[in-house]
């Protein structure tokens, strides 16, 4: 047996055995404060939802909050005022993974594609992300998926680009892997109704899927994983502040010490997504709906 020296978190995560919540909550203010890779944007403030025009302030004052524990953000679209995101994150000496959101909607899909190519020419865009889980939606099939892949590649040679979507899609669909420059992966066990003290194996054989049986040499980013505050449980999966807290640890810890690019999601709180995701779906947030830590 050999130990290699500054690797201490096991296969499951830190052990929380005895620890109690005060002591949970430290260890999470000193994970926080160590930083992390990326970081999912949220962008709607409370009383707003998707379709409704952000103003530069508010990106503004919410970058400010989470710019300190940061050095990604992403960002989901490139209209309606999410185009100013990218902007933003530069004034404040952040790299960008930049989405155009994709659906059925082909006259909104062409606004995101324009948008997402000048955003890049402009020097905004450390890798471009065409679209994010249309394929689980089946919003688009997988020919008008590649044909806006391969438009953007054109557009922008320079500029790395991949779609985002489960980890199990890229195993499923290798014509969309082999079009990427990189693999952004989803990995939520929430969503699988996976045990919290289960989560991080598990979590790291999605990651281990994306990249060897569907990657092939390619980078791999995982490019949302988190678990909510509080909601109705799924199957093993219980939301709470606790179960939050030690996901986000254990979370960071492995992407520190395995040098795995992770963006949480999410940095805010949203209440518009209670219909889209359930009671769980206004709760991913590292701050609450009102910019506060929660934690």
């Amino acid at each position: 047996m050999s130990f290699k020296l500054g690797k201490y978190l096991s296969l499951s995560g830190t052990d929380y055995t005895g620890k109690s919540t005060e002591q949970i909550q430290n260890l999470f203010r000193q994970t926080l404060e160590k930083g992390m890779h990326g970081l999912c944007y949220s962008a709607y403030e409370e009383g707003q939802q998707p379709g409704d025009i952000l103003s530069i302030e508010q990106i503004r004052r919410r970058m400010a909050i989470i710019a300190p524990y940061t050095k990604w953000v992403r960002s989901f679209s490139c209209i309606e005022g999410n185009e100013l995101v990218p902007k933003v994150a530069r004034e404040f000496g952040l790299k960008t993974l930049v989405g155009a959101w994709l659906g059925k909607d082909k006259d909104l899909n062409e606004q995101e594609i324009a948008g997402l190519i000048q955003l890049a020419k402009e020097g905004y865009v450390d890798i471009a992300a065409v679209g994010n889980e249309v394929l689980y939606r089946k919003d688009l099939n997988e020919e008008e998926l590649l044909e806006y892949i391969h438009r953007v590649k054109k557009a922008i040679p320079g500029v790395p680009t991949g779609y985002v979507d489960a980890y199990y899609e890229f195993t499923a669909c290798p014509d969309i892997t082999e079009a990427c420059d990189v693999v952004l992966s989803n990995c939520y066990p929430f969503w699988e109704g996976c045990h919290l003290d289960y989560s991080l194996v598990y979590m790291k054989q999605m990651y281990q899927q994306a990249v060897q049986a569907a990657a092939k040499g390619k980078k791999v980013i995982i490019t949302e994983t988190g678990w909510p505050s509080q909601g109705k449980s799924l199957e093993a999966a219980e939301p709470s502040a606790e179960n939050a807290m030690k996901y986000f640890i254990n979370t960071q810890q492995w992407s520190q010490e395995e040098g795995i690019e992770i963006f949480y999601f999410s940095s805010f709180d949203e209440s518009w997504k209670v219909g889209a995701e359930g009671d769980v779906g206004a709760y991913w947030g590292l701050w609450d709906k009102d910019q506060n830590l929660k934690f």
